[in-house]
């Protein structure tokens, strides 16, 4: 009898469609059933695993309970909990958008919660039963590390020596091992539920696939001498792609999309890992990037990992087919942008100035010694955001201050979250990290040293003295940092509140308008 191996998981939602994500045991039919409606489809089949996504269509009113049903059993909603809803986008647009990035699956006892701190998430799912509606969430924006492929929890690891002994020990090394990773990640029954019933919008970050991802050539060239690291990303891009976005798409995307009308027809694993290893290859090939219409908002999540050009001496964050898409989208008509990037925009000025010096030596500004050095220093230490890419930041600096109207960047990665605002233009950047996976003390402590004047005077110094021009703008650090594990809300226009949970209880961290 066909079984429920993921999800159900509630995707992309508009004003009048929904569509719901499977994974199932075994090949079958898969069945939503809501409003007296029937909508189907069969699943696809990739390396022995099974994957449906039903698009609900021409809906007229909110969802207030929704059965899934496969081969005519069915098979949700879980016994125990709340019904799961589909609310459609208002009108007005969507009111309350959840961000957060970063979560571990490691285990819930009491050693792992002095280790990893309580699951932000996890909470949230055990709270919004019993919350008022205005505290559901329109739509929930994940932005990164949603798993960690390089640092697999204690579960995963006794499921990898199960099978193999062969490398990468203690990491994640084909699709089997990926599509276990996604169902310990998404399968608690809190998560579960949750994921069921608030839309969710996704991106990818490096330990999707394994840390410092595509920081810079050598790191590719040196992974490419790795014996295991073709096979795993080719694994890892063809299981985010199953996972995390196809969901991402709209029904009418979905249709063109010529990946899955060959899985559809039975290709299988082989056409998924071509497409993986061509993705790879050759960034230009595919977009990872997306929007959405959310109202009088427009949200525009962005690859910031796979569509970089890393070309020593013109290193850019998107390469230039990335960066005509991203023009052209933020010109769109909409009252406010909000940009999801996995990794922060502005960081503190200390460190962007950091970063800056980093990425001139690595072009080799002060010679081919310094040069190897600053390449084993920008890797070391993750010198590789946006102000490692100076070009792009510049370029994205410039287009947004001419915009004329808000534009918020919701980011994740550095394991901290605080707010910084540009001092031109309306541009704002939030960052909440991790859901689940906090800094250390020591690194604590040298994150909240960046935030003082000597660290930006000293960032600032070394950018100069590699000869970097200063930024298009200035900005500052307005609230924050705070280093624990949260998951924060954007309340539109203008609020933004930030969330840690204790076992089961979520409280606010704090919160303030974007002014």
């Amino acid at each position: 009898m066909p079984a429920l191996v993921v999800g159900p998981m509630l995707r992309h939602v508009d004003s009048d469609s929904a569509s719901i994500w499977v994974e199932t045991a075994e090949p079958c039919t898969v069945t939503v059933e809501a409003d007296g409606r029937s909508y189907r489809s069969p699943t696809f089949t990739v390396h022995g695993h099974h994957y449906a996504i039903v698009d609900l269509v021409e809906l007229s009113q909110d969802i207030a309970s929704y059965a899934v049903k496969l081969d005519g059993e069915q098979v949700w909603p879980m016994a125990g909990r709340p019904p799961s809803r589909i609310r459609l986008l208002p009108p007005e647009g969507v009111r309350r958008l959840a961000f957060g990035s970063c979560r571990t699956s490691v285990p819930h006892d009491a050693a792992h919660v002095r280790s990893h701190g309580d699951d932000v998430l996890r909470a949230f799912g055990e709270h919004l039963p019993e919350a008022d509606e205005e505290e559901w969430p329109d739509l929930l924006v994940l932005l990164g590390d949603q798993v960690y492929a390089d640092n697999p929890s204690p579960d995963m690891l006794a499921y990898i020596r199960s099978r193999r002994t062969t490398e990468p020990q203690g990491e994640i090394a084909d699709f089997e091992e990926y599509a276990e990773l996604y169902r310990q990640a998404w399968t608690e029954t809190e998560i579960r539920w949750l994921l069921s019933t608030v839309p969710t919008a996704m991106i990818f970050d490096d330990h999707d696939l394994r840390d410092d991802w595509n920081t810079s050539q050598p790191w590719r060239e040196q992974m490419a001498r790795t014996p295991w690291w073709q096979r795993r990303v080719v694994a890892g891009l063809g299981a985010y792609w199953v996972y995390q976005h196809l969901g991402n798409l709209s029904p009418a995307e979905r249709a063109e999309d010529e990946l899955l009308a060959k899985l559809m027809a039975g290709d299988g694993g082989a056409a998924l890992d071509a497409f993986a290893e061509r993705a790879d290859a050759e960034p230009s090939s595919n977009r990872w990037s997306y929007s959405r219409d959310l109202g009088t908002a427009r949200l525009i999540m962005v690859d910031t990992r796979c569509a970089r050009q890393l070309t020593p001496g013109d290193r850019r964050m998107l390469d230039p087919g990335e960066w005509a898409w991203l023009e052209e989208e933020v010109r769109r008509p909409a009252e406010r942008l909000i940009i999801g990037s996995s990794i922060p925009f502005l960081l503190p000025e200390g460190v962007h100035g950091v970063q800056n010096w980093n990425e001139a030596l690595c072009d080799g500004k002060w010679g081919p010694l310094v040069r190897r050095w600053s390449e084993t220093f920008r890797q070391a230490i993750d010198l590789e955001h946006w102000a490692a890419f100076r070009r792009s930041f510049e370029d994205l600096a410039r287009l947004l201050m001419g915009l004329g109207k808000p534009v918020l960047i919701l980011s994740g990665d550095v394991h901290y979250s605080y707010l910084a605002k540009a001092d031109r233009g309306q541009v704002f950047q939030i960052v909440c990290s991790p859901i689940r996976n906090p800094l250390s003390r020591m690194l604590r402590w040298a994150n909240v040293f960046t935030q003082f004047s000597i660290a930006t005077l000293v960032g600032s110094l070394l950018a100069r003295l590699a000869g970097v021009p200063r930024p298009p703008f200035r900005w500052k650090i307005t609230k924050g940092p705070w280093f624990q594990n949260a998951l924060a809300t954007l309340d539109l226009p203008d609020q933004v509140t930030w969330y840690g949970s204790t076992g089961d209880a979520v409280k606010p961290i704090d919160g303030t308008r974007l002014r």
